[in-house]
């Protein structure tokens, strides 16, 4: 190792200078959490949402599954970026969490219907075009968690707080978020 480099990781805590080689202790052990592609945060299709059936968020749905199915399949996520910075790009004002939520579970609700696939991305991304329909908007997000890697995609206010999620769902770190424009306009 450069001596510069060893100095600089001495001088920040990352390593400790010791006089002979020692070995780095054992991991604690843990248990491994479940290998989860955003499923185990809500079990989307698995869990019947109660209420009634909504016709925009049928819309909202065939929408997300249009933008991702049309094209190459290489580029769906691509265009479902651009379509939600689009849909998002058009709010005036943030919905409130009663808003954000019922657009939630309008598209859960609707989604026990649907033919396709629909879990958390595709629920995340038809919940922000619902709200965009009426002008409002929310925080579009899709992270990660580690140890297994673990995705997944939802909604929050631009608050930051959970739209329809358990509090597990603070375990992934935001990759990408979208929306809430309107707070950096002048």
């Amino acid at each position: 190792m450069p001596p510069p480099l060893a100095a600089h990781l001495i001088r920040t805590g990352a390593l400790s200078p010791t006089r002979e080689p020692t070995p780095w202790d054992a991991p604690l052990p843990a248990p491994t959490p479940a290998a989860s592609w955003g499923g185990a945060e809500h079990p989307a299709g698995v869990t019947r949402v109660t209420g009634p059936f909504s016709a925009t968020a049928a819309v909202a749905l065939a929408t997300t599954w249009s933008i991702t199915r049309v094209g190459r399949r290489k580029h769906a996520m691509n265009r479902l970026i651009r379509a939600l910075e689009a849909s998002s790009s058009a709010t005036c004002r943030p919905a409130s969490p009663a808003e954000a939520s019922e657009a939630v579970l309008a598209v859960r609700r609707t989604a026990w219907h649907a033919p396709v696939r629909t879990a958390c991305l595709e629920e995340s991304a038809a919940a922000t075009f619902l709200l965009a329909t009426r002008r409002l908007s929310v925080v579009w997000c899709h992270g990660i968690a580690a140890d297994p890697v673990r995705l997944h995609a939802w909604v929050q206010t631009v608050d930051g707080d959970l739209v329809a999620e358990p509090p597990s769902t603070r375990v992934y770190t935001p990759a990408l978020t979208i929306g809430a424009r309107h707070q950096h306009r002048l």
